[in-house]
């Protein structure tokens, strides 16, 4: 495998105690090792999202989540610049073809683009993948 590309249920799976999975820590670690990895740029808002989602549902506290944030941030993902360019396009074919949302394709594109395994909790995302699942 050459690049990675980790969608929001990966990565908040392997932030979140009560949501951690061992693909989702093995993803983790390829990222630490220095494995290329990819984001498009809705990635960190939608991270963001899930956690103060967590934290509002009493998952986490402020204190966590706040750090896990501050975890994320420092993550040496590549925030991929063509993903919005490519929305109305290549993304929405993806995202009609297999019943995806939006955000959705955008990682199977981007994954597909980059010639990168995918990692994803979504069953809807990983089936659809015309790409390596990770691991």
């Amino acid at each position: 495998m050459k690049a990675l590309v980790i969608d929001g249920s990966t990565a908040i799976g392997f932030v979140l105690k009560d949501e951690q999975a061992s693909h989702a820590l093995k993803a983790l670690e390829s990222i630490e090792s220095g494995m290329p990895t990819f984001v498009p740029a809705h990635w960190s808002v939608e991270v963001a999202n899930g956690l103060i989602m967590a934290e509002r549902r009493k998952r986490a506290s402020q204190a966590d989540i706040t750090e896990v944030l501050n975890l994320v941030a420092a993550l040496p993902v590549i925030i991929d610049d063509e993903t919005s360019q490519r929305a109305g396009s290549d993304t929405a074919a993806l995202a009609r073809q297999y019943g995806l949302t939006i955000y959705d394709a955008a990682y199977l594109e981007l994954a597909m683009r980059r010639g990168a395994s995918l990692a994803t909790t979504d069953r809807d995302l990983a089936k659809a993948a015309g790409v390596a699942v990770f691991p």
